[in-house]
């Protein structure tokens, strides 16, 4: 599926979505997403689970163009889109356009291969209540493109939450996330690569899980974490952030390292709080 161009209408749909939401342009690089490491964290409360009000079966995707808002009801998918393994190449539920915007959506099961965005969009109130191949792609090809996800919640991902294809910025803020295998992955093995922006605030981890977000350091992305609280994690087994080579011919990435390093992986040990 090919990214639609920006328009200036689209631009300024997701703009005032996000206005809506408190988060302007400036404040997504300089409000408290980049607070000074070791700020003091929010307490450590994971928000309830919306109860859907409503089911609604989708037997093919829907197009979203401005603003969906799906009333809290769950959507499901049916016939080709009635899977939630792991099969490449699956068709979305919702198909986001460059500016849109979704909001009050539960994705129930089977979820495919959940949200698509094909430029830069906001997902407000999301829930993803069993995680099919991924819960969101991001595919914008602009280096501007900003892809905003503001609150709501994921279960079940046995592997990736949040797959990043596409250029430009992710932010995830006030989101929470049980059972997974990775909440961001910027794609370690597309045909087209770019560097990538990762902003991940005021989040809820809780176990089991493997990985919070995996970076390709050979293509300059950047991963930078603030005020994440982590759930029953222990041993403190989940890596915050991880490092790789990426490629573009397909190959599995190869994991070159782990931790903060002030380039690729921007955080501290103030920056998570263990519960």
């Amino acid at each position: 599926m090919t990214s639609h161009k920006r328009k200036t209408g689209r631009r300024r749909a997701l703009i005032g979505g996000l206005s809506a939401l408190g988060i302007t342009g400036a404040a997504l690089v300089t409000s408290s997403l980049l607070a000074p490491a070791g700020a003091a964290p929010a307490a450590p409360t994971v928000a309830a689970w919306p109860q859907a009000k409503g089911s609604k079966p989708v037997p093919a995707s829907i197009e979203v163009s401005g603003t969906y808002d799906g009333k809290l009801k769950r959507f499901y998918g049916t016939g080709e889109l009635g899977s939630d393994g792991q099969g490449e190449s699956q068709k979305p539920v919702f198909v986001l356009k460059d500016g849109a915007i979704l909001k009050n959506v539960i994705l129930g099961s089977p979820a495919a291969d959940g949200v698509h965005c094909l430029g830069s969009c906001t997902l407000q109130n999301v829930w993803w209540e069993n995680v099919g191949e991924d819960a969101a792609t991001f595919k914008g090809t602009s280096a501007s493109s900003v892809y905003a996800v503001y609150g709501g919640g994921a279960k079940s991902a046995s592997d990736k939450v949040f797959q990043f294809n596409g250029a430009g910025k992710l932010v995830v803020t006030k989101f929470q996330v049980s059972d997974f295998g990775k909440l961001v992955r910027s794609c370690g093995n597309c045909k087209k690569q770019y560097p990538r922006t990762i902003l991940i605030n005021d989040v809820d981890i809780t176990t089991p899980g493997k990985s919070i977000v995996g970076v390709n350091a050979n293509y300059g992305d950047t991963a930078t974490l603030r005020n994440i609280r982590i759930h029953g994690d222990t041993g403190k087994k989940i890596k915050p952030c991880t490092r790789f080579t990426g490629n573009n011919t397909g190959k599995e990435p190869k994991e070159i390292g782990t931790g903060p390093d002030g380039v690729s992986c921007r955080y501290s040990a103030g920056d998570l709080t263990y519960n």
